[in-house]
């Protein structure tokens, strides 16, 4: 009892100090109750105009990184509509079918008269396509080349009564009208070459052979039995896979590669048509050998 009693005992100096110090604590709290908190900031019109500004400024800025990062469609061949393409421009899976099974028979669209034919798309949605229709330079090129007048009409063979282009001979191509040894040669090089065509048109890649002479032998001879191909993953191939492609140089797939490190992957094989080096022609046979997972 004494112990606890000793606890409580202290000289007047000492209960000065518990005073003085209990004081300090009131008046810190009182201040806190009772000192007026600070008059809110006051900002003038023209500060709040700049603020606003400089918002709207941020809000068009974020709809424009929104914009570029949305899928883009490139003007395309209607011929090798893919299904992306399509799928965004409003087509059914049915429509889309018929083009790709249009194109696997070994024909080409030129026009989109035709597509609409073969396709079934309404005149609404033939006007949303038809602006993102583009033909390649040889169809531009009959369409704006007069016609020629005979006194008697020629007979076109039909794709079943030509022979296959891709088990063409030497001995066959010389029986062709205009076509001689040296451009048979080159003709059966680049064959080999490729591994077979995949389209007729890609017998207008043949260099030093002139194009009277590729017409010549498309007019007897056709893509039938097409070579299996193992189609190239744009966004996991090295460049040294990509050149093997058909028309592809190395140049042109390190460009590739850059482009894709550059925009963390390709989406769309579309995206290849902005590259310094790609030509409508070039992209129209590449495409073929070409896939994105």
């Amino acid at each position: 009892m004494k112990t606890l009693k000793s606890h409580f005992i202290y000289d007047r100096r000492k209960r000065n100090g518990i005073f003085f110090f209990i004081a300090i604590i009131i008046a810190c709290t009182a201040t806190v109750i009772f000192y007026p908190s600070e008059a809110d900031v006051q900002i003038s019109q023209e500060e709040v105009l700049e603020i606003l500004a400089f918002q709207e400024e941020i809000d068009s800025l974020k709809l424009v990184e929104i914009e570029k990062r949305k899928p883009k469609i490139f003007p395309f061949n209607p011929t090798l509509l893919t299904d992306f393409n399509g799928y965004k421009l409003g087509m059914t899976t049915e429509e889309i079918d018929r083009v790709l099974r249009f194109r696997e028979s070994g024909k080409w669209f030129d026009s989109a008269i035709q597509f609409q034919k073969v396709s079934g798309v309404s005149d609404s949605l033939l006007g949303v396509l038809e602006p993102y229709f583009k033909w390649p330079k040889w169809i531009e090129e009959q369409k704006h080349t007069p016609k020629k007048k005979f006194n008697s009409k020629r007979k076109w063979k039909t794709a079943e009564e030509k022979g296959d282009l891709n088990s063409v001979t030497f001995e066959k191509l010389l029986a062709i009208k205009g076509v001689d040894d040296n451009a048979a040669s080159k003709v059966l090089r680049h064959l080999g070459k490729t591994g077979g065509y995949q389209v007729d048109f890609q017998i207008y890649s043949v260099f030093g052979v002139d194009k009277s002479i590729k017409r010549a032998v498309l007019d007897e001879y056709t893509v039938k039995e097409k070579p299996a191909i193992v189609p190239v993953n744009v966004n996991t191939a090295t460049a040294s896979d990509l050149s093997t492609v058909p028309l592809l140089n190395f140049d042109l797939a390190k460009e590739i590669v850059d482009y894709r490190i550059l925009r963390e992957g390709v989406k769309s094989i579309e995206e290849l048509k902005n590259l310094d080096g790609m030509t409508d022609f070039k992209y129209d046979i590449i495409s073929l050998y070409l896939h994105i997972d």
